[in-house]
């Protein structure tokens, strides 16, 4: 099950730096550009298997340390860019978090197979007849 979001930012770290891209001269100025920092392993909400799945689904996203490291620069306003990675970072978390349901190969009906000759020999019927016959 997934955390709150309250329970989630107590755990993640934050850090700021200034960004490049648009905002002139405030860009000089402003430390806009924010990194969340989120470690799997620290998180006491998750169970172990949770833990388990999450650094199998997130195993190129995680460093040597396993932090997940979550940047957004997108707004010239830190305060927007911090929700960004925060929503960011949920969504990654629930999209990882889903287990997909074991596929069960199931058996072609014979009436699929039965039309699928027809089709095919009415096609093979059509073009014989489109064939000029030699007299």
């Amino acid at each position: 099950m997934l955390p709150t979001r309250d329970e989630i930012l107590r755990s993640v770290t934050f850090k700021t730096s200034r960004s490049g891209g648009k905002g002139g001269q405030n860009v000089n100025k402003v430390s806009s550009k924010v990194e969340l920092i989120f470690s799997v392993d620290t998180f006491e909400h998750f169970s172990d298997e949770e833990k388990v799945l999450l650094k199998e689904k997130l195993q190129n996203r995680l460093d040597s340390e396993g932090l997940l490291h979550i940047v957004s620069q997108e707004d010239r306003s830190q305060l927007l860019n911090k929700e960004k990675t925060i929503v960011k970072l949920i969504d990654l978390l629930k999209r990882s978090l889903v287990v997909q349901k074991k596929r069960k190969p199931t058996k072609i009906p014979k009436g699929v197979i039965e039309k699928r000759l027809k089709n095919k020999a009415s096609t093979a019927e059509k073009k014989r007849n489109r064939k000029v016959t030699d007299f």
